[in-house]
This record gives C-alpha cells, structure tokens and sequence, in this order.
C-alpha cells in the first residue's frame, strides 16, 4: 500500500506552494473589494457676526449704610428711661434716653434768676446815667461822679449779657438730658441701662443709628483693568451707555436684587498694596433687603461695544503657549487654526479682540474628527447648534 500511493517529493511540494498562492490572492481581491472610501468629517460650525454688546464687569462689594449716628451723651447724670425699641426703625429728633435732669433744671432756673437781678440792676443804672449826663453840663456833679455812673451803666449791660448766656447755657444743658435720635434709621441695641452713670462725650457709644434707605454698595477694581476701559472710551471702541454708569446686584443666594443703582464715584488714590481702585455705587433700599456688610456682587455696565465679537466657549482652546485658539472652517472646506486675543468673558462665550472677522465659520462641535490642514463639511444643524449661534445675551464677566 505504501508503494501504491507514495508520490514524488518534487510534485507535492509544486502543487502546495499552488495552492498557496491562490488563497493569498484571493484574500487581497476580497480586502482591496471590502475596503470602504474614507468618508469627509462633519463638524458644527458658528458664524461670526458683530453685534452691539453692553460691556459689563462684575465686582465684588459690600454694602455700607448711607449715614451713620453714633448716639453720646452731652451731659453728665444717670439714666432714668430708654425710650426706643431695639432694632426699630426711628425718626431724627426722637427722644431715645431720658438722663436725669434734676440738678439742670436748678441751674436753669438759678441762672433765669440771674438775669432777672442783672436786669433790674441795668434799670436803677440807666436813669441814673441820664440824670448825670444833664447836671454834668450844668457842673451840678462832677465829671469824676458822671463816669463813674457811666462805668456802672456799662457793668450793668455787661451783667444782663453774662447772665443770658449763662441762662443759654443751662437751657442747652437741659435739653441736653433728652437724648434724641441724630438722625432717621434703624437703631441698633443700647449700650447702657437705665441706671447706668454717663459722662458727657463719653467714648462708648450708647447706641448707633443707622440710614438705610438709600445704601452704598462699595467695590473695588483693578487700576489696570480701569486703565484699560478709559483707553478704550478714548479711541472709541467703546462708547458711554449713558451720564451716569448703571450697576445691578447679585445677592448672595444668587438671585438679583430687583432696584439698579448709579455709579457715584471711583477713588482718585490706587491702593499701594493691591493695586485696586475703590468705586462706590448708590441703591434704593425701601424694604431693607441690604443691610450693612452683607456681601454682593456688583454688576457696572461700562459701555457699548457696537462690534463686538463673542464666539462659544466650547470652539476656543488653549495651544502650548497658553494662547487661545480656535479651528475655523474657510470658504474651500480646509480647516485653519486661528490665533486669538479674549478680553472677557460673556455669559457662556469669549469676547474676541482679534483673530477673528465676520463670516468667520468657528468649529464648536466635532473638533475631535479634524485637525489643521484636514477637509470637514458642515453638518446639518441641531437644535443646540442653533441655540449657540443666537445673539449673546451681555452678561458680566
């Protein structure tokens, strides 16, 4: 058997390199025939556009009252009564403590005595006065007697004005043992007791009151970012919204505060040790919503960029070099990679100072598919496609 079937060497070996060669081209024909062509990207792409944009930075403030009153005595003497409601709300000229006024009252009433008898005096001087003047004429007294009737005349006017002015003074000092509110506003708790022993301009205030309505609200800012809006204003990039710049608040649950208030002034000294300017804004507080100290965020329109470019947040990033970037689509369907300056941000997008011109196709989707120097096609637009290329609400930056 082995004799039957046995076959030269030389032929098995021609038919298998054969059959070989046919399955490995037969496997190249199905691959060459399977391969698909590569297909062009799809990208989303937003249009540049320039658009009128009010220019906004958003600060952090806090608030101070308009007026402050810290309420001291003027007299010395005990507390007989606290007038007030801690914490209320009280008119200028309200009586807020009572300090005893016993021994005011008698040196009022001592010193109405006292220009009583300096008057009474001036009346017996006066005539007397008269009566020499006309017999020093007619040398009925002597000149020396006419003086001195003059000299106790004068004394007697002198003594009529110490005395009404010592009576001015124990007025005043009466008065002063009602101690009434300075001025209108929420007062603050009491210091003292009735009971307690006060000195006349004592160091520790017995209460504060407050004004509230209106309130300040004072921030600070960078010189350079100050420097920076003036030098825009000038060259006209960026133009006055108006007098007086608009400010709106943030409050610190993050909802708004509803009433806007007005720019009042920014400080003329920057501060040596941050650089800061110190700007202060004026609000109507009729409810009493702000109170002092409390922490917002202001938002002070600046101007009005009339060209403004803003591009999505999600088409710009940064090459090694830190600098912003951005893919754009040109009119032959290359991809270039663009250089940009940002100056702020609004709300969910980049303002662009440069790098970028109207009709400028920025990519904002699909930035994974392509790189510079590659081909892309714009897809069909989405409805998040669309949303981004709606005009930017201004938001702070």
């Amino acid at each position: 058997m082995e004799t039957l079937f046995q076959l030269p060497s030389s032929r098995v070996a021609g038919a298998a390199a054969l059959l070989c060669t046919t399955l490995i081209a037969a496997g190249c024909s199905k691959s060459a025939a399977e391969a698909p062509h590569a297909a062009t990207p799809e990208v989303g792409v937003y249009t540049v556009t320039r658009q009128p944009l009010d220019i906004t930075t958003e600060l952090p403030g806090r608030t101070t009252a308009f007026q402050v009153a810290e309420v001291r005595p003027q007299v010395n003497g005990l507390i007989q009564k606290r007038l007030f409601v801690e914490g209320s709300d009280v008119k200028a000229g309200m009586a807020l403590y009572q300090i005893d006024a016993a021994s005011y009252q008698a040196s009022y009433n001592s010193a109405k005595a006292a220009l009583a008898k300096a008057k009474a005096n001036l009346l017996s001087s006066s005539p007397k006065l008269a009566r020499y003047k006309d017999l020093v004429e007619n040398e009925g007294v002597s000149r020396q007697d006419y003086e001195d009737a003059f000299a106790a005349n004068e004394q007697a006017k002198a003594d009529v004005e110490s005395a009404a002015a010592a009576l001015e003074t124990a007025s005043i000092n009466l008065k002063y043992t009602h101690v009434d509110a300075p001025i209108s506003g929420r007062i603050s708790r009491s210091s003292v007791t009735p009971g307690a022993l006060v000195t006349a301009s004592q160091t520790t205030a017995l209460t504060t009151v407050q004004q509230l309505d209106p309130i300040y609200v004072d921030v600070t800012q960078s010189s350079t970012d100050l420097l920076r809006l003036k030098t825009e204003l000038e060259k006209g990039s960026l133009k006055k919204s108006g007098g007086q710049a608009r400010v709106s608040l943030i409050l610190p649950d993050g909802s708004k505060y509803a009433e806007s208030g007005k720019l009042q002034f920014s400080d003329v000294t920057v501060d040596p040790g941050t650089g800061n300017v110190s700007l202060r804004a004026l609000f109507p507080n009729p409810r009493h919503d702000l109170l002092p100290g409390m922490y917002v965020r202001a938002v002070i329109e600046s101007g009005v960029n009339e060209k403004a470019i803003v591009v999505p947040q999600q088409g710009v990033t940064r090459n090694a070099k830190g600098e912003a970037t951005a893919l754009v689509l040109n009119k032959d369907g290359k991809v270039e990679s663009r250089i940009l300056t940002t100056s702020s941000t609004v709300g969910d997008k980049w303002l662009v100072a440069s790098g970028l011109e109207t009709g400028d196709r920025v990519i904002i989707e699909g930035l994974q598919k392509v790189r510079a120097g590659a081909t892309a096609s714009v897809a069909k637009p989405n409805p998040a496609t669309v949303a981004s290329n709606a005009p930017a609400a201004p938001a702070a930056q």
